[in-house]
C-alpha cells in the first residue's frame, strides 16, 4: 500500500498527521523520518532534543515498550487494542516490550445512558422499557469498544447488556487504513523489522478487531461454549439472549460467583482447592483437544468460582481455534518430541509454513534438541510452564520461525491455566489430565478409518492432477508460444534513492544559483560608473539586492540540512 492507495480524504491525512505527531513526541521521530513521512508533520524542529516524556530505563527495549504504551494510550481505542493484541504475540515481540504492553489497559470514560439506549433501540428494534423490567443507567464496566450495563428482563432474569461505543466503527476503520499503510512502509524501508512481520501483525489485528466489533461473532462463540458445557455439572458459561442481541448489542446471562482471587482468600474455607484445580484443568483440556476452540484470555478475572468447586467462564471476546489440520500437526509434533525425532518436528513446523527467510533447518533442529533435552527428564512438579513457554518462544524467534497465532494462543492459555492450578494445588499434576486425551488423539489420528480417509483424499488429489495436468501443460506451452509470459522484477527502496538524488540535486542547484548571485552582486558593486536604471536608481544597488537574495537562500539551505539531521 502506498499513499496513492490510501483513501484520499481530509480525515485520512489529518489522522495520519496526528499519528505521526504523537509518535514523534514520544521518541519515535527517527522512525517517522525513516518512513519518509516527515513532510506530513505540521512543524519540524531544527534542533532535536530528548522528549521530556521519555522514560529512563536500563533496558532500551523496555524504554521502547513504555513509550509505545504512551503512544497507544494517547491515540485512543484502536491503538489500545493493537497494543493489547500485540502483547499476546511473544513469538514476535521481545519480552521487555511485551511486559510493558501487558500493563496497557482501557481507560475510557463511559458514554451517556441516553446514547446507550438509542443504540439499543436502533439495533434491536424495540425500546429499552419494553425489553427490560429494569435497566441500570450506570455501566459497571467501560472499555474502548463497548460498555456493559446490568439489567433485568421482563421475566425476571438478570442479564448483562454490552453496548458498542457510538461511532467506534468509523474510528477503527480509519485507523486501520493508516496502520496498514504504516506497516507496509515499515516492512519495506526497515529490513531489521521484517523478522517481526509488521504486515502480518496488522492483518491479524484487523481480523481480530473486526470480529470484536461485530457482537454476533462473540454471541456465536459464547453459544458454542454454552452448548458444550450446559450438561456439565461443574462448569458454567453464560447463555446468549438472541432476541436481545445484534451487531452492536450483546445480552448475556448474568453469572454470580466470586472472583478467583476472592475465592482464594484465607477466609474462604468452603473452596475445595484440589478439586477446583482438577475441574479447571479438565475444562480447558476439553476445550483444547475435543471442542476445537478455547478461551484465549483465561486470566483470573474471567474465572468465577462458586464453592466448593464450580467454575464459571465469562468474556468470550477473544477465542482461539484448533482446526483438524493444526491438531494433526500438534499431535505429530508431540509424538516427535516424545521419540526425540527432531527432523520430524522441524518438518511439522515447515508444513505449518512457519519458516522465515533466515531459517536454517539444521540450526533449528539443534536448538530444539537442546530445548527438549533440558526439560525432558524433569519431574512435573518442577516444570514452570511460563519459563518453558518463554524459552520455546525465544528458540523459535532466534531461528526466524513464526508459529501460528492460535498455536501460540493455546500455549499461552495453557501457561496461564497452569499458573492458576498451581496456586490452587501446588501438588497437582496436570499431565495426568492431558496424557489420556493425547493418547486418544494419537489413536484416532492413526486409526485405520482415519488413514483410509486420508488415503482417499490423497487419491482424489492425484486423480485431479492427472486429469487436469495435460490441459495445464498445454495452456502453459500455448502462453509461451504467444509471448504472454512476463518476468516481473521487484525493486526495494529505489524510490527512496530517487528522492534522495532529487533532494541532493535540488540543494546543489540552489547552491550554484546562490554562488552565481553572489558573484553577480559583487561584480555590480565593483562598478565605477553610475549607470542609472528607472531614471534615478544606480545599477550597482542591484548588487545589494543580490546579496540579500543569496543570504536568504543560504539560511534556507542551512536550515534544510540541519532539519534533515544529515550534516555529515
Amino acid at each position: 500500500m502506498s499513499l496513492a492507495t490510501l483513501p484520499r480524504t481530509v480525515r485520512t491525512f489529518a489522522r495520519l498527521r496526528v499519528i505521526l505527531q504523537v509518535m514523534s513526541r514520544h521518541g519515535f521521530g527517527h522512525f517517522v523520518d525513516r518512513l519518509q513521512l516527515t513532510s506530513y508533520l505540521p512543524t519540524r524542529r531544527i534542533f532535536r532534543r530528548k522528549s521530556v516524556d521519555e522514560p529512563d530505563a536500563a533496558d532500551p527495549l523496555e524504554s521502547v515498550g513504555q513509550r509505545f504504551v504512551r503512544v497507544c494510550e494517547e491515540l485512543g481505542p484502536t491503538f489500545i487494542k493493537l497494543g493489547q493484541i500485540a502483547s499476546t504475540r511473544p513469538d514476535i515481540l521481545p519480552l521487555p516490550v511485551l511486559k510493558a504492553l501487558s500493563n496497557l489497559q482501557d481507560r475510557v470514560s463511559p458514554f451517556s445512558a441516553t446514547e446507550a439506549k438509542r443504540i439499543f433501540e436502533h439495533d434491536i428494534g424495540q425500546p429499552i422499557a419494553k425489553a427490560f423490567a429494569h435497566f441500570n443507567d450506570t455501566p459497571f464496566a467501560s472499555g474502548s469498544i463497548a460498555q456493559a450495563h446490568e439489567a433485568t428482563t421482563i421475566d425476571g432474569q438478570r442479564v448483562v447488556v454490552k453496548i458498542k461505543r457510538p461511532g467506534i466503527d468509523h474510528v477503527v476503520r480509519l485507523d486501520v487504513y493508516v496502520l496498514k499503510f504504516l506497516a507496509e512502509q515499515a516492512e519495506s524501508l526497515f529490513p531489521e523489522l521484517r523478522p517481526y512481520r509488521p504486515r502480518m501483525l496488522i492483518e491479524e489485528f484487523t481480523q481480530t478487531l473486526e470480529r470484536e466489533l461485530d457482537f454476533i461473532n462473540e454471541a456465536s462463540a459464547t453459544t458454542r461454549f454454552y452448548e458444550a458445557f450446559k450438561s456439565d455439572e461443574h462448569v458454567s458459561t453464560p447463555q446468549v439472549y438472541w432476541n436481545l442481541t445484534g451487531p452492536s448489542v450483546l445480552t448475556l446471562q448474568y453469572l454470580e460467583g466470586a472472583r478467583f482471587r476472592e475465592a482464594l482468600s484465607k477466609d474462604n474455607v468452603d473452596v475445595d482447592r484440589p478439586l477446583l484445580a482438577r475441574r479447571i484443568s479438565e475444562c480447558f483440556v476439553h476445550q483444547f483437544f475435543e471442542l476445537g476452540m478455547f478461551h484465549a484470555d483465561p486470566h483470573p478475572g474471567n474465572l468465577l468460582i462458586t464453592p466448593p468447586s464450580h467454575v464459571k467462564l465469562v468474556d468470550f471476546g477473544i477465542i482461539g481455534q484448533l482446526d483438524e489440520q493444526l491438531l494433526d500437526h500438534l499431535v505429530v509434533g508431540l509424538l516427535a518430541i516424545v521419540r526425540k525425532e527432531y527432523e520430524i518436528l522441524v518438518d511439522v513446523i515447515a508444513d505449518l509454513d512457519c519458516f522465515g527467510d533466515n531459517t536454517d533447518r539444521t540450526m533449528l533442529a539443534r536448538d530444539l534438541r537442546v530445548f527438549v533435552n533440558k526439560w525432558y527428564g524433569l519431574p512435573v512438579r518442577r516444570m514452570d510452564m511460563s519459563v518453558i513457554f518463554g524459552e520455546l518462544i525465544e528458540t523459535v524467534r532466534k531461528n526466524d520461525v513464526t508459529l501460528p497465532r492460535d498455536f501460540v494462543a493455546a500455549f499461552k492459555a495453557l501457561t496461564i491455566i497452569s499458573g492458576v492450578v498451581l496456586q490452587l494445588d501446588p501438588e497437582f499434576n496436570i499431565v495426568e489430565i492431558v496424557q489420556p486425551r493425547l493418547s486418544a488423539l494419537l489413536r484416532d489420528r492413526f486409526s485405520a478409518k482415519r488413514l483410509a480417509r486420508a488415503t482417499g483424499i490423497t487419491a482424489w488429489h492425484v486423480a485431479a492432477i492427472m486429469r487436469e495436468g495435460p490441459r495445464l501443460v498445454r495452456d502453459v506451452m500455448r502462453g509461451v508460444g504467444r509471448g504472454r509470459f512476463q518476468i516481473n522484477i521487484k525493486h526495494e527502496n529505489l524510490d527512496y534513492l530517487a528522492r534522495e538524488l532529487d533532494r541532493s540535486s535540488n540543494r546543489l542547484a540552489s547552491a550554484i544559483i546562490m554562488a552565481s548571485t553572489i558573484i553577480c552582486g559583487t561584480m555590480l558593486l565593483s562598478m565605477n560608473a553610475d549607470i542609472l536604471i528607472f531614471g534615478k536608481l544606480p545599477l550597482r544597488y542591484l548588487g545589494l539586492f543580490g546579496y540579500l537574495i543569496a543570504s536568504g537562500m543560504a539560511v534556507w539551505l542551512i536550515v534544510a540540512i540541519m532539519r534533515s539531521g544529515k550534516l555529515s
